[in-house]
């Protein structure tokens, strides 16, 4: 393999064809199961064939007294925040760093979201959520970015000390533990995406996990009216009257996503170790490389390893900027190695800055967010590379490439100067 750099003529690093990252896997036994299900049922109005099998796992796999199906992540969020009772005007603290449906449902409901620093591995800050906590609190929402759990143990404790409801966004992060309990049951709710790359797909689709049967209702009353609102929730329920209607959304998921996601559930835990193994392989093989600093785990957290990422630090390789080093590695045909683009600081969006024209009049007068507001979340954020975490023993020759990859460019940098 030639040493010249591939973006300044040399030969690539990675020669492997094809996409080099693909999710979920899928093979003749996901098929036939999809398949099967085509011939079963493409419509579950109730709790009933594949949508209860798939929830009972989940409750099993979890260990929770709850599940529900929807058709999104952010569906299944915009039904936590319902069942929490978040109303207008209300304030809801959130990572400042997260992707925007952590929070964009608010909006919908009229609340306001108040965005917290993280630290610097993205998620949010725990020192930093009281300062924030007013008479309007009414929830703290936490995202287990990238897969790794965020310090629930200070978070619960903070929520609990000033009576605000603990969520979860944890679409990042199905499978992943902190102190040996699962991400998403350490609140009154869970929220997590079925959505293609995620831990466990079902190509779309999401749930809400929940201990609390009030909570249970709530989200049936919000997602699923009728057959299923009418046989679930109890007569003497104060919403057992709207059960024809619900709130009028219906938001299930489809049958056939059910299918998909169910086959993967079982399969989820082999997943999970798979992409320990990859991860720790790459982790040894960066911790030395000058240029990339591996974001460190705390003791007693198990990622999903939805990514492994890695916080760029230009000024040991002489300045070389972000964008620059990230080019180069793309050219050596590592295309996996990725800088995150939606996922990023809310302050920077403009629904954030500026709901007004989408929802006139939202109670935002008293937040206006700036570039700069969250100096920890930003400087993270532009310096943050990831990967995706391969699962199969059979991919540690491409891993090993893509350590080969970014070894040639580090050690080839003046070059890019």
């Amino acid at each position: 393999m030639t040493q010249t750099l591939a973006l300044l003529g040399g030969e690539p690093s990675v020669t492997a064809p094809g996409a080099h990252f693909a999710w979920p896997p899928i093979d003749d036994t996901t098929r036939a199961k999809v398949a099967a299900q085509l011939d079963t049922a493409v419509s579950i109005p109730g709790r009933s064939g594949i949508v209860a099998e798939l929830e009972d796992a989940l409750q099993d796999y979890f260990g929770v007294r709850h599940a529900v199906t929807l058709s999104s992540g952010t569906s299944a969020l915009h039904a936590a925040y319902w069942a929490a009772r978040v109303n207008a005007g209300d304030e809801v603290i959130v990572p400042a760093w997260t992707f925007h449906a952590t929070a964009s449902p608010l909006f919908h409901l009229r609340a306001v979201p108040v965005l917290c620093e993280t630290g610097p591995d993205g998620n949010i800050d725990p020192t930093r959520v009281e300062e924030l906590i007013t008479p309007r609190t009414r929830a703290i929402m936490i995202t287990h970015l990238w897969g790794r759990p965020a310090a629930m143990h200070a978070l619960r404790a903070i929520a609990k000390t000033h009576k605000l409801a603990l969520l979860e966004d944890g679409s990042h992060a199905h499978g992943a533990s902190h102190g040996g309990q699962k991400v998403g049951t350490f609140g009154l709710a869970g929220a997590f995406s079925l959505n293609g790359p995620k831990p466990l797909s079902g190509g779309e689709g999401g749930f809400v996990l929940t201990n609390d049967d009030d909570t249970y209702y709530r989200v049936l009353t919000f997602a699923h009216y009728n057959k299923r609102a009418k046989s679930e929730i109890p007569q003497g329920h104060p919403l057992a009257r709207y059960a024809v209607t619900g709130s009028g959304l219906k938001l299930r998921i489809h049958p056939l996503a059910a299918a998909l996601a169910n086959d993967q559930l079982g399969r989820l835990d082999g997943y999970l170790a798979g992409r320990a193994e990859i991860a720790r392989y790459l982790s040894e093989q960066f911790a030395d490389m000058p240029g990339l600093d591996v974001v460190a785990m705390p003791d007693g957290v198990i990622p999903s390893w939805y990514a492994l990422t890695f916080t760029y630090r230009p000024d040991e390789l002489g300045g070389l900027s972000v964008d620059r080093f990230h080019q180069a590695l793309l050219a050596e045909g590592a295309t996996e190695f990725d800088r995150p683009g939606s996922t990023r600081p809310m302050n920077q969006l403009p629904l954030y800055r500026q709901p007004g024209p989408l929802f006139p009049g939202h109670p935002h007068s008293h937040r206006r967010y700036v570039d700069g507001d969250f100096p920890i979340a930003e400087h993270t954020y532009q310096h943050t590379i990831k990967l995706p975490v391969w699962h199969r023993e059979q991919d540690l020759p491409l891993a090993e490439s893509y350590v080969s990859a970014a070894r040639k460019v580090i050690d080839h940098h003046k070059e890019l100067l």
